[in-house]
């Protein structure tokens, strides 16, 4: 991966950013990203940030190789913090991290998010948990794509704001995926039953205790949420 040529999964994400907008790219890493989507001419402004100095420089570097510091700033800064107001960013993308951290840095610096119009995540794992926030904080799903690449499996959320309503199957299961349940989707949900079942298996023989049974309540109900979704795709 380069610059030039992106992984699967990135390409996807960089998809779905709009033309001519002003992007900020949080965990930029080597800011392939960013310098995809100059070099593309989809964007002609760009952020990218990163917390840890290591990465920073390695994207500095990669900027400065591409010959795009007029167009890409790169900022060492924590999560959202890469962004000033003056940059009028209007799309965000974080990629590559769980759900759970993702969500952390869209919290921890809301006011950051005044002019963006458009999230596109990606997280590794735990996609349940950043449509659980976009319910809470005014952002609907645009689109979401689920892709295998390198035997990992990854969902790409897009999001605008706006209302929705999302049933609990549909927040763990995303609404558009369940509606195109490709095959990689089928894989995923699949394999997730598979591992639920054998810790199912496994509580059995273990003392019959409050926290115990809750478990097994749980475990139960996921089981028969994804079913549900799986076995629609056969009608």
């Amino acid at each position: 991966m380069n610059a030039q040529k992106l992984s699967k999964r990135l390409e996807a994400v960089a998809s779905f950013v709009p033309t001519g907008a002003i992007v900020a790219d949080i965990g930029s890493d080597h800011a392939y990203l960013p310098c995809y989507l100059v070099h593309k001419g989809i964007v002609h402004k760009a952020i990218a940030g990163e917390v840890v100095k290591g990465p920073f420089e390695s994207a500095v570097k990669q900027v400065k190789m591409e010959g795009l510091e007029d167009s890409i700033t790169v900022r060492l800064a924590d999560g959202l913090q890469a962004i000033n107001e003056s940059d009028g960013v209007n799309t965000v993308t974080i990629a590559g991290m769980g759900g759970p951290l993702i969500v952390s840095i869209l919290e921890k610096n809301p006011q950051l998010l005044q002019t963006v119009t458009r999230l596109i995540l990606q997280p590794n794992i735990h996609a349940k948990v950043i449509r659980e926030w976009a319910l809470s904080n005014g952002w609907a799903i645009l689109d979401e794509v689920i892709l295998k690449e390198d035997e990992k499996i990854y969902e790409i959320l897009v999001l605008q704001r706006g209302e929705m309503k999302l049933s609990e199957q549909e927040i763990l299961l995303g609404n558009h995926l369940m509606a195109n349940r490709s095959d990689v989707f089928i894989e995923k949900w699949t394999k997730e039953i598979q591992n639920w079942r054998r810790v199912l298996s496994s509580i059995e023989q273990a003392e019959e205790t409050e926290d115990i049974v809750a478990k097994r309540k749980e475990l139960l109900h996921l089981i028969d949420l994804v079913k549900g979704a799986l076995a629609d795709e056969s009608r």
